[in-house]
């Protein structure tokens, strides 16, 4: 579920990470040939819910691995309904906590009829390769399949396991990713390619690369006012409506308190530069005192920078009443809450009461949502991506970044383990079509992802 570059600068400014160019390792990454076919093959099976295909995407992965030299007690595929998890394990030479990469084998539904081409034939031409999926996420999903391959042909012995986890559900319910979780809790970090990822310029110039650190905790409230009814020629002074009304009025007046932390310092305080005017003057106000409320709402002003501030929580869906002619007698709001990272969903649900203020009100969770707190800008993860950016984008920015939005690194996030989004593709603002219409990604940007990933990879489990 990859948010995209929708406000260019905008979502993801942060820290300057002070490195020069260094070069990658002098090992050979993978074919950009191989890895291509893999993301061609990958598009072209249909993993969205309901089709039962991530079982078919899997067992294709597996394929591509044990050709490898990956044996079958090293790979190992689970399913979940219908859908799947994937495993495969490079295993290190020492007991040391592995290293976890993930991304996700399922996509977002797509209509062919509403594409200019077959959501499911990949396509390749004018530089893009098209089809869902082709930017989120079995970009880097194919990428971190042909990188586990190549090392395994190399007959690469980490000193740290590298294990390889693929979710089946990340956009929609997310069961698979908290499976992988709970088992693979003993882990030193993780490597999600959902996340982070580099910027160009509508020039094709290298702008800043992310590296995703935390994110916003994805929550859904349903909120039901019940009444008993009656007929419409009756009114009485009580309407389930219009108390639900009532409550999202006050409720629209409110604003939860603002926060800050380390990642979102680090981003704030670059922004501040970048951005100036009174919006840059109140992001270097509110680094040098988070309890300055008035410099948190300037900044909340703006729909890209609010998320960086404070919990955030709105209406989304609303549905009320039976029949035209009868009083409801029953009125509900979902009510969509991305919490800042170290806030629990307990705390929130109590603030939206409060807010609400109404004791008719009766608030429900939906599904099972996970709290995070934000992961620490470890140096040596920092150090590992800087040196592998550097090599195929000399001196271009490294930058933490807090997401609004969710991806599978929260489960992780949620148990301790330390989690960053490392994606690896450079694309314009403007070429970003993630979840839309003739979704794409440059097919010139294989080679510099295989080389990041062998580089990181061996990097970090040494």
């Amino acid at each position: 579920m990859r948010l995209g570059f929708l406000s260019r600068r905008a979502i993801a400014l942060g820290l300057l990470v002070g490195m020069g160019a260094v070069s990658s390792s002098a090992m050979a990454a993978a074919d950009p040939t191989v890895a291509k076919a893999i993301l061609m093959r990958s598009i072209a099976i249909p993993t969205v819910e309901g089709r039962g295909q991530v079982p078919k995407l899997a067992a294709y992965y597996a394929s591509v691995l044990k050709d490898a030299g990956f044996q079958p007690g090293e790979i190992e595929i689970a399913p979940i309904g219908e859908t799947a998890t994937l495993a495969a394990t490079l295993k290190g030479s020492t007991d040391a906590k592995p290293i976890l990469m993930i991304g996700h084998m399922d996509v977002v539904e797509a209509k062919a009829s509403d594409w200019e081409r077959d959501p499911f034939v990949p396509v390749e031409e004018n530089g893009y390769i098209y089809g869902r999926g082709s930017y989120d996420n079995k970009y880097d999903v194919a990428m971190m399949v042909a990188t586990m391959a190549q090392l395994k042909r190399d007959g690469f012995v980490p000193r740290r396991s590298l294990i390889l986890l693929l979710s089946g559900d990340e956009e929609t319910h997310m069961v698979t990713a908290r499976a992988l979780a709970k088992k693979y809790a003993n882990a030193e970090m993780l490597l999600n390619g959902d996340g982070g990822g580099g910027l160009l310029g509508e020039d094709g110039k290298p702008a800043f690369y992310r590296i995703q650190a935390g994110e916003k905790s994805y929550v859904d409230f349903e909120v039901v006012v019940t009444d008993p009814g009656g007929h419409s020629s009756r009114p009485g002074k009580v309407n389930a409506i219009y108390e639900l009304s009532a409550a999202l009025d006050r409720l629209s007046k409110y604003a939860f308190p603002p926060q800050i932390n380390e990642l979102t310092k680090a981003v704030l305080t670059a922004a501040s530069k970048e951005v100036g005017g009174e919006l840059g003057a109140a992001m270097a106000r509110f680094v040098k005192n988070p309890a300055d409320t008035a410099a948190a709402d300037i900044i909340s002003a703006y729909p890209e920078f609010i998320g960086q501030v404070r919990t955030t929580c709105v209406p989304t869906m609303a549905t009320a009443g039976h029949a035209l002619n009868a009083l409801p007698q029953r009125a509900s709001v979902s009510i969509n809450c991305r919490i800042f990272p170290g806030v629990s969903i307990e705390s929130v649900q109590a603030a939206l009461k409060k807010a609400m203020d109404d004791p008719n009100a009766k608030f429900t969770i939906l599904g099972n949502p996970a709290a995070s707190d934000a992961s620490p800008l470890r140096p040596d993860v920092v150090a590992a991506v800087t040196k592998a950016v550097h090599a195929n984008y000399p001196g271009v920015e490294i930058m933490p970044e807090m997401s609004n939005g969710a991806t599978d690194s929260m489960f992780f996030r949620a148990i301790g383990i330390p989690s960053y989004g490392v994606g690896t593709v450079f694309i314009k603002a403007s070429d970003d079509f993630t979840h839309g219409l003739n979704e794409r990604v440059p097919s010139g940007a294989i080679k510099a992802s295989l080389d990041q990933w062998d580089s990181v990879l061996r990097d970090l489990s040494r």
